[in-house]
């Protein structure tokens, strides 16, 4: 009863947002996540890795034992840990802590590349804060529900440049730098997307032309996905509930009404 008791205390004070030690707990963990980032990205400097490479790898390594120790502490506060585990944001946190632990075993400055391009996987623990954000729900769930729509659009939009690249490749051919079709549907997305690299470019005026309608075309099709997703926001805006901040200690599940006594995907009292 006594465990129970201090088990649902620290699952109140590491997964939930509305008590003052929970908002402090949350703010903290931002900070410790916002250090560990600038750490790993002034250690990729030569000069300060050579000038602050210790002083570095020991704020990291107090960093990544921190991280342990509240990963192991939200394995305890649930009731099922394999819920958390396998969660998105557990398998996050797994993933944040790992790769400092594997480089004591990996020996080779390729393999410390990827490693560190692996720890910047922590800033992803930001989100942890955001999912109490109604907004942040709101924008997810239109992104859920208009997925049908954006994939259309992609479908439409990969169809486009594999025509316009064809048809560059024909026009245009390998003395003006369209060597091959692939090549030719790579220049159709650069220009489609507005980037324009600059690397290829049409010298005949046919060419030209056929560039100047895709770069028009390409402004058209920038706002196509901006529209479905705004559109289907104010749609949830219209029909969404009031949220609240409950984490379910049995299923890890966190989208509950506000005036929710039990979590509506498996019963647990929350």
């Amino acid at each position: 009863m006594k465990y129970g008791k201090t088990r649902k205390q620290l699952h109140d004070f590491i997964f939930e947002a509305d008590t003052h030690a929970g908002k402090w707990f949350d703010i903290l963990l931002l900070v410790a996540i916002v250090l560990s980032v600038i750490i790993v990205m002034l250690d990729s400097v030569e000069s300060l890795h050579f000038s602050y490479g210790n002083f570095f790898y020991a704020i990291e390594w107090g960093l990544t034992i921190l991280f342990t120790i509240e990963y192991i502490l939200r394995i305890i506060a649930v009731k099922k840990p394999s819920g958390y585990i396998f969660s998105f944001y557990g398998i996050i946190d797994f993933l944040a802590i790992v790769p400092t632990y594997l480089s004591l075993f990996l020996i080779g400055s390729q393999y410390l590349i990827i490693i560190r391009i692996l720890r910047l996987l922590r800033i992803f623990r930001v989100l942890k804060l955001v999912r109490y954000v109604g907004a942040a729900d709101t924008l997810r769930i239109a992104i859920q529900n208009s997925r049908g729509k954006i994939i259309v659009f992609l479908e439409v939009l990969l169809v486009l440049v594999i025509i316009m690249g064809s048809l560059m490749y024909i026009i245009e051919g390998p003395e003006n730098g369209f060597t091959s079709i692939p090549k030719s549907i790579y220049w159709a997305i650069v220009t489609i997307t507005t980037v324009g690299y600059g690397d290829i470019a049409p010298n005949t005026v046919l060419g030209q032309t056929l560039a100047s309608v895709l770069m028009i075309t390409g402004y058209a099709i920038i706002a196509v996905p901006t529209g479905i997703i705004t559109t289907e926001m104010g749609r949830i805006k219209n029909i969404q509930t009031r949220l609240n901040t409950q984490v379910c200690r049995n299923c890890n599940h966190h989208l509950h009404d506000d005036d929710a006594i039990f979590c509506k995907k498996c019963g647990e009292k929350l």
